[in-house]
């Protein structure tokens, strides 16, 4: 079926040589990867939680200090049992400690938490990633819509202005009234105007998409005329919203954050138990004080072992500080799940009512022609006035553009429904980039 946007759209562009190289879905996905800050910092973000381990782990290894003390004394005395004496020395000391817990509860439960906290990490940067996804997706076919909206408002300005001509010419030989024309010069203003925020609109798009990719300056690939409709495999809500209660990354990192607020509180409760710790050194002793200066090396090894009582109540305050936060987690955990589930409820729905859409705005499409056309033939004849066929012209725009509209729709919520159940990935949005053409493109804001 002839469309009257892309031939609006390849109207606009003619006389102006078009750049060569379009970039697509996946390119600007590709730049986005290497440029969102956001996604930097949740990758650097795991790295840190990482360490989380080995601090964690170094808590039960042995650890060995080296303590080394040098003084130097400048003696005066008199009277006392020994008389008057003086005398100027120096002392050296210096102690090596080896020192292995035996028995440290919180020590423990400290490394096994470690786990749940870098498998929440882990979680939360392949949650990232997808979002990452979505995000680039948006904005990229978010820069298509506003590059759409421009060019219907283009049309519309040359059409109210062509009409605005006639209507002139029909006022000088008398054969409409003054308000024909007043209304066309109004239409013809109203255009202007909203092709003017249509304009900005398009450059917030690109400004939006730049946030992510960075400073670029390429067109992008446009969509092409032929995209497959379909509803989602398996045809079934309920089977989507158990997979993304199942897989939701954003769900896992709930998970392990309940895990690892659970284990802080048997971390706060082994504050009652007792500690051991083994302890071994040396430690040699150099004076060359003239009175009483002795020289030592001393061996030791013993076993240190640390009773808590009564600490104030700290223990017992931090164990219900811990309970709380891990009901609170339990919470999170459960907004969460409603969330995804909602979000998976509400794209799978979005995929089919995105797919009626799209072909009832194909009716819309040559209903408002049709209009159009019986409205023209009208204003002929007079029966039809010059307000008649400025509305019907910009219905058929308007179908035009929401016609498109509803296409980016579907593609989108396509999206976001592999991001509820967490199985969006680089192959799925290939499969959208599919459908681009390079050969039809946005071109960059020329500042």
């Amino acid at each position: 079926m002839r469309r009257i946007l892309p031939a609006l759209i390849a109207l606009s562009l003619a006389g102006s040589p078009l750049p060569s190289l379009a970039e697509d879905l996946l390119q600007i996905y590709d730049m986005a990867v290497v440029s969102d800050p956001s996604l930097r910092e949740a990758e650097q973000t795991l790295f840190a939680t990482r360490e989380v381990k080995p601090q964690a782990r170094s808590l039960l290894l042995p650890s060995l200090s080296l303590q080394g003390d040098a003084n130097f004394y400048d003696l005066d005395s008199r009277g006392g049992s020994i008389g008057d004496r003086s005398d100027r020395y120096d002392t050296q000391q210096i102690q090596a400690v080896v020192k292995q817990s035996l028995y440290n509860r919180a020590n423990w439960m400290t490394l096994q938490q470690a786990d749940n906290v870098i498998a929440q990490a882990e979680a939360e940067y392949r949650n990232a990633q997808i979002a990452l996804m979505v995000k680039t997706t948006e904005a990229y076919f978010d820069v298509l819509r506003a590059a759409d909206a421009v060019t219907v408002r283009e049309a519309l300005v040359r059409a109210d202005e062509r009409q605005l001509e006639q209507s002139k010419q029909r006022f000088e030989v008398g054969l409409v009234a003054i308000t024909d024309v007043n209304e066309s010069q109004a239409a013809y203003d109203k255009s202007r105007a909203d092709l003017i925020s249509a304009k900005n609109l398009l450059g917030n798009a690109w400004e939006a998409l730049r946030t992510i990719v960075g400073p670029i300056s390429v067109p992008l690939a446009r969509l092409g005329e032929k995209l497959p409709l379909s509803p989602p495999e398996p045809n079934d809500l309920q089977a989507w919203a158990g997979t993304a209660i199942r897989s939701n990354y954003g769900i896992l990192a709930s998970i392990e954050s309940v895990n690892a607020a659970k284990a802080t509180i048997e971390i706060e409760r082994s504050g009652h138990l007792p500690k051991l710790d083994l302890q071994a050194g040396y430690d040699v002793s150099r004076s060359d004080a003239q009175y009483n200066g002795t020289d030592s090396e001393t061996g030791f090894v013993g076993l240190s072992l640390n009773v808590p009582i009564f600490q104030g109540g700290a223990v017992t305050s931090k164990t219900r500080e811990a309970g709380y936060k891990y009901r609170a987690a339990q919470d999170r955990l459960d907004q969460v799940r409603r969330q995804v589930d909602q979000q998976a409820k509400d794209a799978f729905r979005g995929i089919l009512s995105s797919i009626e859409d799209v072909k009832a705005r194909q009716a819309a499409i040559v209903s408002a022609r049709s209009a159009l056309e019986s409205t023209q033939a009208g204003l002929e004849v007079g029966t039809r006035t010059q307000v008649d066929v400025l509305n019907a012209q910009r219905n058929l725009f308007q179908a035009e553009f929401d016609y498109m509209s509803a296409r980016y729709d579907y593609i989108i919520n396509g999206i976001k429904l592999h991001q509820a159940t967490s199985t969006l990935s680089r192959d799925v949005l290939a499969k959208g980039n599919a459908w681009l053409n390079p050969d039809d493109t946005v071109p960059p804001p020329a500042y």
